[in-house]
């Protein structure tokens, strides 16, 4: 992957930098969503085999969240030895 950002344009690196922290901003508001769902269903129609799965879908953007992490690191590296960032 190190490869692959090293040849990116200037201006590639800067729209992935963005789609990152777009990313990040939408898996924050995936997992609150999820997480209210899971509580209004326990709330209203208590524990259940489908009063799960949104935690389960929070579960796998949290996983998934994890290698956004790494990868947003790896851009954020590139950027400041291009003095971009």
């Amino acid at each position: 992957m190190n490869m692959e950002l090293t040849e990116l344009s200037n201006e590639a690196l800067l729209k992935k930098s963005k789609e990152l922290k777009n990313g990040k901003i939408m898996n924050a508001a995936i997992v609150g969503f999820t997480i209210g769902i899971f509580c209004y269903s326990v709330v209203n129609n208590g524990f259940g085999l489908f009063t799960f799965f949104p935690l389960i879908i929070t579960y796998l953007v949290v996983k998934n969240a994890k290698n956004d992490k790494i990868l947003a690191a790896e851009v954020e590296k590139e950027l400041k030895v291009r003095g971009l960032g």
